[in-house]
């Protein structure tokens, strides 16, 4: 890390005539906003230093880059002294290295057109130039940092990968941009934007929680997983239509789409339900795709139950433009073949056929060697353990007996030719499960699917899929069993709300088996999938005191105490709550899709890492002794260790 000694008083010198400086008089936003100039017209510039040409030491040309790094015009610089022109001006510039943000004062005149190429990243100015009369520099360009169109700048140089990387400066603007289009349509559909508190309470709504502390013992925050409470709490206080930008925070384990803090497009409506939410959602979701991607998306999108989402592609969020599809087959495989490929009693057994649409297409030989360099992969070690059983694998071949099928017996493979209409080359996957109802996101299978497809796309086997296929998953259990990795909302029922705990049972129906078998309640939620991404989830909220109380209480089983930490909420909801539903879309993901990013890392300013860390910031920090004790905290033993380490 750098260390800042006390500088000589020479080094800080210059700033005092970096303090003040000229307004600038012309912007450089775009070739066609500078018009020729009819005489001498002196203009003042603000932007950065870019490429220099010198033709010999009394001649220069420099590009100068505008303030948003979008357009240059070439300046002149000649040893030449103009009337009212800087002497020193010629030598000033030769001097100053690229990237110094800079001042120009010159003569804007017309130049002859030449064939310049630009950049791709910045265009040039080509019908007018600048004769350089004085320059000043606002500050300087280190020489121990090399910047050039190849340097390629780490996580903790972000401010460098921001100045010089146009990709992130583009999705920054782009992001900006539909942001301001969302709220414009919002705003005529008569929402209301309406901040909540970022400092709020621990209640258990699902995710862990960021915790603040304070300096009175035993009391602290918890900074909001989103503003779920306190949108439904505005609904019970009378505001028809609300939205916000919500800054949400979980302390979750991090992958490409996720971040401990991340930006949700939140919004709910009163005496509205799950038709009136999505209605809007996909207005607003077509009206950003036509403006900014000029691309029309269904006037309506198609809807898919939860069940026969993971029936079909073992993902409660399929990408419905891939063509694999999953079937059961076990009801048609022999007992013995079942045996071999799991250890499972009376299991489901599903299967897909993956084939490949570019040459060679069928040819069993490139398919055998495709899965085998697969599962032989680190990608493929996660299937192959399987504590299942591994997936069963079958490479179409019409040169072998049952074409490659002759394990299964004639009736099952005749049943699958049938079925799937294979050819030479086509892959079979088969992969065994539990014989229990779907619970949680996806299978073993539908992982497998996603991952043979985007191997076989990565070595040229298959074309990607293009286009945006938007989709509506709906008829989720309103409760899933917890696990460890899952704990929900700490009751000691087994069970977790599937969504929250504030969503509402679908019917009058699944309201009755609350308490008689609450696993088969299915949850008034859905979410807004497109191209097998999540862009966020909704659902119909409990607004009834009596009935939120009796899930918690009764179905979930928390603790008393922690049903005391939703009092609040209660007590609004006793009050005469009308009906209400809502959704929150993950605005960074969403800009993410639209701009084909593969991390919302490349549309955020400041990401965290993996780590959860800011490498430009080094945040989280170590807190002082000091510190610890204002907010009466100690270290443990391990954190000691780490800190040490």
């Amino acid at each position: 890390m750098r260390t800042w000694p006390s500088p000589d008083v020479l080094v800080w010198q210059p700033f005092k005539f970096m303090v003040t400086f000229p307004d600038e008089t012309m912007s450089l936003t775009s070739s066609g906003s500078i018009p020729l100039p009819k005489g001498e017209e002196v203009v003042v510039l603000h932007g950065y230093l870019g490429s220099t040409a010198s033709l010999s030491k009394k001649l220069l040309f420099v590009q100068l880059i505008g303030k948003d790094r979008t357009h240059s015009i070439q300046i002149v610089s000649s040893a030449k002294t103009f009337k009212d022109g800087d002497a020193s001006a010629h030598e000033t510039i030769k001097k100053l290295p690229m990237h110094t943000p800079v001042v120009v004062r010159g003569l804007l005149r017309g130049r002859k057109q030449q064939p310049e190429q630009d950049s791709g990243e910045i265009e040039k100015i080509k019908h007018v130039e600048v004769d350089l009369l004085s320059i000043q520099a606002l500050n300087e360009f280190p020489s121990d940092i090399i910047a050039t169109p190849d340097t390629l700048f780490g996580p903790e140089q972000r401010h460098l990968q921001l100045r010089l990387e146009v990709d992130l400066r583009k999705a920054l603007s782009f992001r900006s941009k539909v942001g301001l289009t969302l709220r414009s349509k919002l705003d005529d559909l008569g929402f209301v934007d309406i901040e909540t508190p970022l400092l709020f309470k621990s209640t258990p709504e699902g995710a862990r929680e960021f915790i603040v502390p304070t300096r009175r013992k035993g009391f602290a925050y918890a900074l909001p997983q989103s503003p779920q409470q306190f949108k439904q709490i505005l609904m019970g206080s009378g505001i028809p239509k609300y939205y916000q930008f919500a800054r949400c925070f979980r302390d979750e384990d991090l992958r490409a789409d996720r971040q401990p803090e991340f930006t949700q497009l939140d919004l709910e409506m009163s005496f509205a339900g799950a038709e009136q939410v999505m209605y809007i959602i996909e207005e607003l979701i077509r009206s950003i795709w036509l403006q900014h991607l000029n691309v029309r998306l269904p006037e309506e999108f198609p809807r898919m139950s939860y069940e026969k989402a993971m029936s079909e592609y073992g993902s409660d969020k399929p990408d419905t433009r891939l063509n694999t599809m999953l079937s059961r087959l076990d009801y048609v495989l022999p007992d013995d073949l079942t045996a071999k490929i799991t250890s499972l009693q009376c299991p489901i057994i599903e299967a897909f056929v993956l084939r490949f649409d570019s040459s060679p297409s069928n040819d069993p030989h490139i398919t055998r060697k495709f899965i085998g360099s697969f599962l032989d992969s680190p990608d493929g070690t996660p299937f192959m353990a399987n504590p299942d059983g591994g997936p069963g694998v079958f490479v179409i071949d019409s040169q072998k007996p049952l074409q490659g099928l002759q394990a299964l017996g004639f009736e099952a493979a005749e049943h699958i030719e049938d079925m799937y209409e294979i050819e030479d080359g086509d892959l079979l996957i088969m992969q065994a499960r539990v014989n229990r109802p779907f619970s949680g996101g996806s299978t073993a299978l539908g992982n497998l699917r996603l991952a043979l497809h985007a191997a076989a796309v990565r070595q040229g086997f298959i074309k990607p899929p293009i286009g945006f296929a938007p989709l509506w998953i709906t008829d989720f259990p309103l409760f899933s069993p917890t696990s460890d990795s899952e704990p929900g909302q700490g009751g000691s029922a087994g069970l977790a709300a599937t969504h929250h705990p504030f969503t509402s049972p679908k019917t009058a129906r699944d309201v009755d088996m609350l308490l008689l078998d609450p696993s088969k309640v299915i949850g008034d939620h859905y979410d807004l999938v497109i191209n097998g991404i999540e862009m966020g989830g909704g659902s119909r909220r409990i607004h009834n005191a009596e009935l939120q109380a009796l899930i918690m209480r009764d179905v979930l089983k928390m603790r008393a105490e922690r049903l005391t930490d939703f009092s609040h909420l209660l007590e609004v909801l006793r009050a005469g709550c009308p009906p209400h539903a809502g959704i929150a879309l993950g605005f960074d993901r969403l800009i993410a899709l639209m701009l084909g990013k593969s991390s919302v890392r490349d549309v955020i300013a400041f990401p965290k890492t993996g780590k959860g860390e800011d490498p430009l910031v080094k945040s989280p920090g170590p807190l002082s002794e000091a510190i610890l004790k204002t907010y009466h905290l100690q270290k443990s033993p391990s954190a000691e260790s780490l800190t040490e380490s």
